[in-house]
């Protein structure tokens, strides 16, 4: 069997999944070193991937490509055809997707997820990642059929590949907006693009109270992207000065600083010491860039799927399940069983082991 020479690993949808998809393509870097890694991806995140030394090029497709469909089709068969690929990852297998396989039948591996569709265009199909299976895990087992090319060399870390440069700009922006880097800095993801995995507000502003009241010391950004979250951000915000009896001048609290882009993100992440709030994709790039985490994860999306806690990033999640049994409950009762005092037990817990592993350090 010639060399593991040329990879193709499709992987539409959001910011966080293809975070989570860098473990399957460290995998394969370190386990192949000469492989060629393309990675195929939506061209609004596509710039958070440049740089990654795992991956030889990116692909991305915008929101025309992607919905006409024979803009899309072209651009698919030119893709595979343009470089025959000795395997083709498919992490999603939808139907869309899987034409990256079907037009490369050549292809040795044709990896994907085992649907009703995805019969006899795939050669190795994989049962979708199962309920409180890590994301981690069910991806990893995406490079098990090539341990015919060597030795699986697994790799568990969520990285992404920011430069000093970027950082330091980032840095000196955060202390021009008042940052004072000889205090601890909390990234705060106080609310969320969709209602079902956004906490209570209100809860969310006693939280954040109790955090300033007790821990004086830290400093909070909150993150937020325009639109609905800029309001829900600084409706809390409001309220956290009112129920602190204090000005802005007084709180340590700042809404002025803005990543304007993913790798911004990353680089403020990089400047922080720490993140709290609700999971989703800002939290997965707080992971790569070596930060400790503790989130607040929704009743529709498993802490045991999408939080990597075995890895040697400090990441703590707390959800219903983590409270009681939630047998036969809606959503919404499972949520509201995360209560005020359940999250701010473990929040503390949290903070003192940060300053427990910094002292190691130190």
């Amino acid at each position: 069997m010639r060399p593991c020479k040329r990879v193709l690993v499709v992987r539409f949808r959001q910011m966080g999944d293809a975070i989570l998809a860098t473990p399957l393509l460290n995998t394969i870097r370190q386990s192949f070193p000469e492989a060629e890694i393309d990675f195929v991806l939506n061209e609004k995140i596509a710039p958070l991937f440049e740089g990654h030394p795992a991956i030889h090029r990116i692909i991305s497709f915008n929101d025309t490509e992607r919905h006409k469909v024979l803009l899309y089709i072209n651009k698919v068969w030119k893709t595979v055809h343009q470089t025959r690929y000795d395997v083709v990852i498919d992490m999603r297998s939808t139907v869309n997707t899987m034409l990256f396989a079907l037009f490369s039948l050549h292809s040795r591996f044709r990896i994907g997820i085992r649907k009703p569709y995805t019969w006899g265009v795939f050669n190795h199909r994989y049962e979708g990642c199962e309920e409180d299976e890590s994301m981690i895990d069910h991806n990893l087992k995406l490079a098990e059929p090539l341990s015919a090319y060597g030795e699986i060399k697994p790799c568990r870390e969520l990285t992404l590949s920011i430069t000093a440069q970027e950082k330091e700009d980032f840095h000196h922006y955060m202390e021009q907006q008042g940052i004072d880097f000889k205090r601890p800095v909390m990234l705060v993801g106080v609310t969320a693009k969709l209602e079902n995995k956004t906490w209570n507000e209100y809860r969310m502003v006693e939280i954040l109270s109790r955090l300033l009241r007790d821990f004086p010391e830290w400093q909070l950004i909150f993150n937020y992207a325009p639109g609905k979250e800029a309001e829900n951000a600084h409706h809390i915000y409001n309220k956290v000065l009112q129920q602190s009896h204090l000005s802005s001048d007084a709180v340590p609290l700042f809404l002025n600083i803005e990543a304007k882009s993913a790798r911004q993100l990353a680089a403020m992440s990089a400047n922080c010491s720490a993140y709290f709030g609700n999971e989703g994709g800002a939290r997965h790039i707080v992971h790569a860039m070596g930060r400790p985490s503790m989130v607040i994860c929704s009743p529709v999306a498993s802490k045991k799927t999408w939080l990597p806690t075995d890895t040697n990033i400090l990441a703590w999640g707390i959800d219903a399940s983590s409270v009681t049994d939630t047998t036969g409950l809606t959503d919404q009762q499972k949520y509201d069983l995360i209560t005020v005092d359940s999250v701010w037990t473990m929040l503390q817990d949290f903070l003192h082991q940060i300053s427990l592993t910094a002292s190691d350090k130190d």
